[in-house]
């Protein structure tokens, strides 16, 4: 894949899920004003359930077909890539159906045994329902990032927000009327509707576009035979099942984390109310704004491990340094503004989007831990596409086991702060060992000036001007469309000035 077709794969994922966070944020806005902060925290336990099982039927699978369709394409065995794609989705409805039997069957001792939340038990019902669809999206869209087509997963995405939001409005505001239990329920309903939409809408996009028509003249032309079924499934399992125990692993200690929280919290000394409360506050209003400006990052390292792959596959060293100097600008570039804009406007955000004002101050705490967490993500593509898995494995383990024995030491002692102070420490060191191992692996170029120090003092200078100006108009104009005006002005402002110091230019997109 070449520099530009990465940036533009990376446009089109970065534009559908902007599109799909700002519809994600008025859905948190109406959730957490409809639910409370408890039952938000009560919403937001089941999804390390639903993270354990995704991780075992849909994520490496996904992460097999996209590495394994790049391949026989650069390869141009064409005959081999829809039996990828038929492999590997017998492979995840199989674990998926088998998991959602699991689930819905043992809902209630998961949720009074492992989460500890016996509330969260019709809730789990719902949400293993959509297991087998969620497996279906996930191998299409492997599909597609392996062709480097990133149209559909991009639309997918945006299509299934559009449905959930819109049901769960509907079904809250003429079903639940103002019953919380019952609008809490109606949430994961909205969330499995959604899901199965967006199944249906990918079926349907991978028999009716262009590009799968095209693969299919190519193989009936082609005189190269396909691989047998069994040396492909074999294959197949031989990426995904270690992947798949990694990634397990990993979301177990994620999971592990998450319970954690709230139970911790009770220890510190807060009633089990306000330990929900602030489970809720932190992940289901905080976290998610945090997590906005990831979209480019997330988006970029989807694309990252086939273009990776397939330059490792024909030796090109030269593409795998550039891509990777590339993407870690970009992306330490991303983290640096969201750290500014989070540093000087992080509690006003919380206060005048979501009435709250600890989510604000939560926002300007959690604003120093954005360029080391978006840079990770792209590191662990990274490490994958070069074939180190067991690395990033080592990595986000140690990470996360470091992260959990900092929350049982720290949050019993200093509640929230306990768990940011953790929650920083592990994501440093994580980023440090994996820029070690990427550099000593590949070394590619690094520009620590343009990279870090111009971005960061433009930042700086941005912010303070910014927020005085702010602070000016707020008695004239307060509000938040006057809010929104300044964190965009700091955002359009940021990048100009970057391309006039050089820190980005036009080589980079060529």
């Amino acid at each position: 894949m070449s520099k530009k077709t990465l940036l533009k794969g990376t446009a089109i994922l970065t534009i559908a899920g902007i599109l799909t966070r700002l519809l994600g944020f008025f859905y948190r806005i109406f959730l957490s004003n409809i639910l409370g902060a408890e039952n938000l925290g009560i919403y937001q336990l089941i999804f390390p359930v639903y993270s354990i099982c995704y991780n075992i039927y849909a994520t490496a699978i996904q992460t097999a077909i996209s590495s394994f369709v790049a391949l026989e394409l650069g390869k141009k065995h064409y005959k081999n890539v829809p039996k990828v794609l038929r492999i590997g989705l017998f492979i995840s409805i199989s674990s998926a159906v088998l998991l959602s039997l699991i689930v819905f069957f043992k809902a209630d001792f998961i949720a009074s045994n492992i989460i500890y939340e016996p509330r969260s038990a019709a809730s789990l019902k719902i949400l293993a329902i959509v297991f087998p669809f969620c497996g279906i999206t996930s191998c299409i869209n492997g599909y597609y990032y392996g062709l480097t087509k990133s149209g559909v997963p991009a639309t997918t995405q945006l299509f299934e927000q559009i449905v959930r939001v819109s049901l769960v409005y509907a079904m809250a505001l003429f079903v639940g009327k103002g019953n919380l239990k019952l609008t809490t329920e109606l949430a994961v309903l909205g969330m499995v509707i959604g899901e199965i939409s967006s199944t249906v809408y990918n079926i349907l996009s991978y028999h009716l576009t262009y590009d799968t028509r095209q693969i299919t003249n190519n193989a009936k032309r082609s005189t190269i035979r396909a691989h047998s079924t069994s040396f492909m499934t074999k294959s197949i399992l031989k990426m995904s099942v270690p992947l798949t125990i990694n990634r397990l692993i990993v979301s177990i200690l994620f999971s592990m984390e998450a319970i954690l929280i709230p139970n911790m919290l009770r220890k510190y000394g807060l009633s089990s109310a306000e330990a929900l409360s602030i489970y809720g506050i932190i992940n289901g209003m905080a976290m998610p704004f945090i997590m906005f400006p990831s979209t480019v990052t997330n988006s970029l390292s989807v694309l990252l491990l086939p273009t990776i792959s397939e330059a490792t596959a024909t030796n090109n060293n030269y593409s795998i340094r550039k891509t990777i100097s590339l993407s870690v600008k970009y992306s330490l570039l991303v983290g640096i503004l969201s750290t500014g804009i989070f540093v000087f406007f992080g509690k006003e955000l919380g206060v005048r989007i979501f009435n709250n004002s600890l989510t604000g101050d939560y926002l300007t705490i959690l604003a120093w831990i954005c360029p080391f967490l978006y840079i990770t993500t792209t590191f662990s593509s990274i490490l994958n596409g070069l074939d180190k898995i067991h690395l990033s494995f080592i990595s986000s383990v140690s990470s996360l086991t470091l992260r959990i024995l900092l929350i049982l030491f720290l949050v019993p002692l200093n509640g929230t702060y306990g768990y940011f102070l953790s929650l920083l420490v592990s994501q440093l060191l994580m980023t440090a060992f994996e820029f070690y191992l990427i550099y000593k692996i590949i070394n590619p170029p690094f520009d620590a000036i343009n990279t870090i120090v111009k971005p960061g003092f433009l930042v700086i200078l941005l912010g303070l001007t910014l927020k005085e100006a702010y602070i000016y108009f707020t008695p004239k104009y307060g509000g938040i469309k006057l809010l929104l005006f300044f964190c965009l002005a700091f955002t359009i402002i940021y990048l100009l000035l970057l391309r006039i110091t050089n820190v980005i230019s036009a080589k980079d997109f060529k």
